[in-house]
């Protein structure tokens, strides 16, 4: 299946070299692809078929690579499929951790820390465990990390556990549409906001921070008069693009230096972002809690004091956006999700 090529999370707990990712801020930012790339597909060809219940999606809600696999499960209505674990927004040197659970393990996995699913799979694997993860139940195994086809495989080959009236969100007759925008999304502005907040000099510091504002202006024009990224329905666009705005005003803005503008300060961008929160299966998966604690305490490399702040006010993500007067069909000739699911509740601390 034709698709971006896989990218790596920068969002990866470090390497046992201490607590948090002290490196942010002191050494240059790069980082290393996808290790684990293997796939669940329908027919199975890479060994993992789709299938009911076998597989176990690892994520943090503080992070936006896994935020996009689980509005992915959500809007696809997969979650009697693939059973989700949420990590603590805070690392130690032995990666992400589950001590959100009440004993500290993961109640299916019966692991204490993502590395033990990377152990299983390959042992002494020296790079950074991130999420998301897919493990196998089963076996205990780390499937993929590859956070780029993941999510693409979701609205592709798990299209036999979708649930009824899930949208289209890899449209065949789009995808070159939709590949070339994400392309764009995910090297200035996904990846750009990181580029920037991990600068250690002047000079790379504005070689990301020109290009990030240059492509929000761009979009915004885009999105002057349509609704969403690509054609007149939801796609894989709008969510890459989503979970990078929602985290702009809170972290990126002051903690990572990209402050030409808030989000809020853009009339086509913020009304866009509100318009996706409160869609549902976006603004009901967003903790706001876990992304400040994760990026204010971890990266102590750029915030060493770990003081977190108290803004930004963020009752202005449930007032009116106005963007239904430009059409279009959120879910194309599909539904919405349904409640959230019980037990995946966003906490109020977490809520506008």
């Amino acid at each position: 299946m034709p698709g971006p090529a896989p990218e790596p999370s920068p969002d990866s707990a470090p390497a046992p070299d201490g607590m948090g990712n002290r490196a942010s801020g002191r050494r240059p930012f790069t980082r290393s692809r996808s290790h684990f790339a293997d796939r669940v597909t329908a027919d199975g060809r890479d060994g993992w078929p789709v299938a009911a219940g076998r597989y176990r999606l690892v994520a943090s809600r503080a992070c936006p690579w896994a935020s996009r696999a689980v509005i992915s499960r959500r809007l696809l209505g997969l979650e009697d499929a693939l059973s989700l674990a949420l990590v603590d927004p805070l690392q130690d040197d032995r990666s992400w951790r589950f001590t959100l659970d009440p004993d500290g393990r993961d109640p299916v996995l019966g692991i204490r820390f993502l590395s033990e699913a990377y152990d299983a799979r390959e042992t002494g694997y020296p790079g950074g465990v991130s999420v998301p993860a897919l493990v196998d139940v089963p076996s205990g195994k780390l499937v993929t990390n590859d956070f780029q086809q993941l999510t693409l495989d979701f609205a592709t080959e798990w299209t036999a556990l979708h649930r009824p009236g899930a949208p289209d969100l890899y449209p065949e007759a789009r995808r070159a549409e939709i590949d070339e925008v994400m392309a764009d999304v995910y090297r200035d502005v996904n990846n750009g906001v990181y580029r920037a907040g991990f600068a250690t000099d002047q000079d790379a510091y504005d070689a990301a921070f020109g290009p990030l504002f240059d492509r929000l202006d761009r979009l915004a024009d885009r999105l002057s008069d349509r609704r969403y990224l690509v054609g007149d329905t939801l796609t894989e666009a709008d969510i890459r693009l989503f979970t990078t705005l929602v985290r702009f005003d809170p972290v990126y803005h002051g903690h990572f230096k990209c402050n030409r503008f808030k989000l809020a300060e853009d009339p086509v961008l913020w009304a866009y972002a509100k318009d996706l929160f409160q869609t549902p299966g976006f603004g009901d998966t967003v903790d706001f809690h876990h992304i400040k604690q994760h990026y204010y305490r971890v990266h102590t490399g750029i915030n060493p004091t770990g003081i977190v702040p108290l803004g930004p006010d963020l009752s202005g993500w449930l007032t009116p956006h106005h963007r239904e007067e430009l059409g279009g069909r959120p879910f194309g000739d599909g539904t919405p999700p349904g409640p959230v699911r019980p037990g995946e509740e966003v906490p109020p601390s977490g809520c506008p």
